[in-house]
């Protein structure tokens, strides 16, 4: 007996297993079972036993890895996206660039990098993960992305509609607030100077705005030139919220900066939408002037009240104190005082150098400005300049004044008590440090969203919507991996034992213990969700050759925290 291969012209080649015999002195052959479904590692047995090869014990056969990849990450970030429906939303046809949109969100997600580098993670040869490998890229070229990333900025609209249907309903609460980031190059469309949220005003940069449920989950971004004033940003938001997606009844948060007067009465109002926001520190100051609506008196005792105003009409305005936010912002007061004045003491030292002293009114005022100018306490000092002496001193009535408004914020909205309680107001208020933990995420090495190095409009826009959609991935696997993380997934038991929705933030006690031995209740690591990253990409792919025979695919064993992570996340890891 004997093993055969026969080719087929439209088909994958037969491996059959055949008998020789003789037959009136002629040698024939004939077929006893065809084989072609075994896989090539028990064929090549089979050949060894009919063969008479002596065959090796399994413990002494040539073992080798031919290549190793890291893989865990990538099941983890693959499998949330496929989890959590991201995928069906995502353009499908092409059928190559959608599979290359889908790469560029998860390795967003495990490894930013700029597209050039993240072609060479996804390319066979120089793969530094198994993304490609588990998506059949194959080869993947950086103007295969950039294609792609224009594939995926022309289905913007269609994407952002999918995710408000699953996130927003009528009635729901819209956050809503901007950043900015910074680019090199200086020849994008979009790129203008403007407030650098990065510190970068050397830099050009881009505005934009996105949109969050409540619970910060992302819904829509949106891309502005960089000179862009954040309360200009507002109608296109309300253009989504009311014509594509469709929403009649919206409550939108946004803090004082965003929501001012004019874009109230220009845009919201008009709109016929809810909203929550704040007032500026002059209004406040106007309410809490004698004889006014607002009476310090009153939070003696209390640290939340409402009050009426004629200014507001239609209007509530809760007013809440927060000590520990009076305490924090005295003491910065206090030292950026004393900061100051110790560089007006420098600028007076330098009236009486020996060898060119400062001299000349005009010449003293400029370091004054700058000096005052650093820490913006040019309103708490009282200077006097001539041509050969400085002198200043605090306006110590001034300060007082500030300081008896420290940790006061005064919230309004148009949503009346029946709907939205007290409380409830200044919980939603307080939700929008979610979309800043949101830029947060965006900023930083999770997904580094800066420094952007795009020129064409359509393309900075995509690489925005990338990063979204990335965060959107990592925000539901940071809400799955909250208990092995340094995240307090016990903060919502926490707030609700709260006295007060104005108190500071309790942690929770498996927060805190967390946090002290760095360790979870089981006893394993607690990771941040980067860290944790790294050790999943522990979890190797490994093509392995055993023998001569040909190489297979084996995943390394997981360890017990990877295992417990792709628990927490519903997967289960596969090749």
């Amino acid at each position: 007996m004997y093993i055969t291969t026969i080719a087929n012209r439209n088909s994958p080649p037969a491996v059959l297993l055949r008998e020789s015999y003789r037959e009136q002195g002629k040698v024939k052959s004939r077929t006893l079972a065809n084989l072609s479904s075994w896989p090539a590692a028990k064929i090549d047995a089979l050949r060894r036993v009919l063969a008479d090869e002596p065959m090796q014990p399994a413990a002494t056969q040539r073992f080798e890895i031919e290549r190793a990849l890291a893989y865990g990450h990538v099941a983890a970030a693959l499998g949330t996206l496929r989890r959590i429906g991201l995928d069906p939303i995502l353009p499908r046809r092409p059928e190559r660039q959608a599979r290359l949109i889908t790469a560029m969100i998860v390795a967003r997600v495990i490894e930013p990098a700029a597209k050039l580098a993240t072609a060479r993670q996804l390319s066979d040869a120089t793969a530094s993960h198994a993304l490609g490998a588990l998506l059949g890229l194959g080869e993947v070229d950086a103007d295969e992305l950039y294609e792609a990333l224009d594939r995926l900025q022309a289905a913007q609209p269609e994407i952002e509609h999918a995710l408000a249907q699953r996130h927003l309903k009528d009635g729901v609460l819209v956050l809503y607030d901007v950043s900015s980031s910074y680019l090199e190059g200086e020849h994008c469309e979009l790129a203008q100077r403007g407030y650098s949220r990065d510190h970068r005003p050397d830099r050009p940069q881009i505005v934009y705005g996105l949109l969050c449920n409540q619970q910060g989950c992302p819904v829509a971004v949106e891309v502005f030139e960089g000179n862009v004033a954040d309360p200009m940003t507002l109608a296109a938001q309300i253009i989504k919220l009311r014509t594509r997606f469709n929403l009649s009844r919206v409550v939108l948060v946004g803090d004082r900066g965003m929501i001012t007067d004019a874009r109230l009465e220009a845009d919201v109002k008009p709109a016929g939408l809810d909203w929550i926001t704040a007032l500026r520190t002059p209004a406040i100051r106007e309410l809490a002037a004698e004889g006014g609506p607002l009476q310090l008196s009153l939070f003696d005792q209390r640290d939340m009240a409402e009050i009426t105003s004629d200014d507001y009409p239609g209007e509530r305005l809760v007013v809440c104190r927060n000590p520990d936010l009076a305490a924090r912002r005295c003491h910065k007061r206090e030292e950026l005082l004393d900061a100051t004045e110790r560089l007006l003491e420098a600028v007076a030292a330098r009236l009486h150098h020996k060898r060119r002293p400062l001299h000349g009114a005009a010449k003293i005022g400029i370091a004054v400005g700058a000096v005052l100018n650093k820490h913006k306490m040019a309103k708490h000092f009282d200077v006097a300049i001539s041509d050969t002496t400085l002198s200043w001193s605090r306006k110590h009535d001034a300060i007082a004044a500030e300081a008896a408004l420290d940790g006061f914020y005064v919230i309004r909205t148009n949503l009346p008590a029946k709907v939205f309680p007290t409380e409830q107001v200044v919980r939603a208020y307080k939700s929008l440090s979610q979309v800043e933990r949101a830029f947060r995420s965006l900023k930083t090495t999770d997904l580094d969203i800066r420094p952007i190095h795009h020129r064409r409009a359509r393309r900075v826009r995509g690489h925005v919507l990338l990063c979204m959609l990335a965060y959107y991935v990592t925000w539901h696997m940071q809400q799955a991996l909250a208990p092995m993380l340094f995240t307090d997934h016990g903060k919502q038991a926490a707030d609700g034992q709260r006295a007060s929705p104005v108190a500071a933030a309790r942690v929770s006690p498996a927060a805190r213990a967390k946090a002290a031995s760095k360790r979870t209740a089981d006893g394993q690591p607690v990771h941040s969700f980067a860290t944790l990253l790294a050790d999943l990409a522990n979890l190797t792919r490994n093509t392995v050759r055993f023998g001569n025979s040909l190489p297979v695919n084996v995943l390394s064993r997981p360890t017990t925290v990877q295992q417990w992570a792709f628990q927490l996340l519903g997967l289960k890891p596969a090749l």
